[in-house]
This record gives C-alpha cells, structure tokens and sequence, in this order.
C-alpha cells in the first residue's frame, strides 16, 4: 500500500476557515492558530477500524437511511480486507483529538452492471478505475474541509498507485449536501434520475485525476 506520509496532512479549524476564504496561488496555507484544535489526515492502520467502522456505520444509518446491507457494506464491516490488505487501495481517516472523525477510500473495482447502467460498467472497468468510496465526515465536524481535502488525498494515492485511468464515484442526491459538493468537483457521466424509472436515483461523476510533481512520482 502506498501511505499518505509528508507529515500526514495537519489540518486545524482556523487554518481550514481560510483556505475556504481563498483558493489558488496566494491562498493561506495550514499553518495552526495558536490553540486550534488540530485535524490530522492519515492513512488507516488496524487500530483505527473500529473508529472508522463506527463513521461509516452512523451515516449509512442516519444519512443515508439504508441501514446495514450485507451486499452492500462488506467493506465497512471489513475494511481491513477491502482497503487496507491490496495494494492498490487504501483507507484513510481524519483523527480530531484521539477521536477518528472522517473516513475515505479508494477500491480497484469499477461500479457493475446491474444494477449500473452498462455503460457506466464499460466506461470504468475494474483494475483501470479508483472508485472514490465511503468519504464520510461526522456532522460536528462538517464545513472545515475535510472532505475535499480527503477527495485530493485519495486521488494523490490512486496516481502513485499506478495503472488507474479514472477517478470515478457515484453519490445519493437524497443525502443533504452531497449533490453541489461533488458538483464542484467532479464531472457528472450519468443522471440515473434522468433514466426511464428513474433508475437508482444516484448520480455518477468522474473526477480529473491530479498531477504530481516530480518529487511525488514514485520510482519506478
């Protein structure tokens, strides 16, 4: 697996407050306000499961409003197989005082058909695509960016990765927030809305996948 390393990624709330005040070049950067409580994005490790478990397991619950589906939450009861055992995937999470606050993941397989439309299926084939999954913040801790910063982290990891083409993701439109978050990031490919019955009613997006410098390449 390759790690999130370079200091993990300090976050603090004031820090984070104004990277939202500006973005691109001249933007504050992360540096903490004396006695800001810090946010430390990381990549799991087998002690984390349980606080990363309890993340996912609150918001398919409440937000979501699915409740635990074994065909569908394999993962989050497992994580360590499905995220943190391949190579090619990962798990991170965002620890705020001890506590783990946030979660994010990348798997190396594509979204099927059924029940995906089959030309989503064929558009992002399992091995070549990084499936952006289970990004979930808890509410307290929601609108510091944490997300967004999550999102960036994982695409870095799929690049040093290697052999992924897509960065692809599908989300709840019904979830509050979810819709405008992921528009302002990523390109919408499917509306199943939009489909006759309406399909799922999710909405599939890809993202750009990011670039790195040269001393961010891996060696080859």
């Amino acid at each position: 697996m390759v790690p999130v390393t370079s200091a993990t990624t300090v976050m603090t709330e004031a820090a984070d407050r104004r990277s939202h005040a500006g973005t691109g070049p001249g933007s504050s950067g992360t540096a903490a306000a004396p006695g800001a409580p810090e946010y430390v994005l990381r990549t799991a490790t087998a002690d984390d499961l349980g606080g990363a478990r309890a993340v996912m397991l609150d918001t398919v619950y409440r937000d979501l409003k699915s409740g635990y589906v074994p065909h569908w939450h394999a993962d989050v009861i497992d994580p360590e197989a499905a995220y943190l055992r391949p190579e090619r995937c990962t798990l991170l999470v965002v620890e705020h005082r001890g506590e783990i606050v946030a979660t994010g993941a990348v798997r190396d397989r594509g979204p099927q058909a059924p029940p995906n439309p089959r030309r989503i299926a064929d558009r992002f084939p399992s091995g070549a695509t990084a499936q952006l999954c289970r990004i979930y913040v808890r509410p307290e801790h929601r609108r510091h960016g944490l997300a967004r910063r999550m999102v960036r982290a994982l695409g870095e990891f799929a690049v040093r990765a290697g052999g992924y083409e897509a960065l692809y993701l599908h989300t709840d439109p019904a979830v509050p927030g979810a819709e405008p978050f992921w528009r302002s990031l990523a390109r919408e490919v499917c509306d199943e809305r939009t489909l006759p019955g309406g399909g799922q009613g999710i909405i599939h997006f890809e993202l750009p996948m990011p670039l790195l410098g040269a001393e961010d390449t891996p060696a080859r």
